[in-house]
């Protein structure tokens, strides 16, 4: 399970990012539109994120996770 670390309001959620920067605890994303750096921190040390699963440009979506079941 991973957690994001900073959160202004649910507006996270409706915008696309691009990965930035990947290691096993981190995940870093940049908003295409609003240029927002949002860093998503590993809970969980046994599932570390990879380059394989994240590659550097790839675009993402976040789910909101009071909104049920999640990526």
């Amino acid at each position: 399970m991973h957690h994001i670390t900073h959160m202004n309001d649910n507006a996270i959620f409706g915008q696309r990012y691009r990965v930035v920067a990947v290691d096993e605890r981190n995940l870093v994303l940049k908003g295409i539109h609003s240029g927002e750096v949002v860093t998503i921190v590993s809970a969980d040390p046994t599932t570390p994120f990879t380059q394989e699963e994240y590659p550097l440009g790839k675009l993402i979506a976040l789910d909101d996770p009071s909104q049920g079941v999640g990526n």
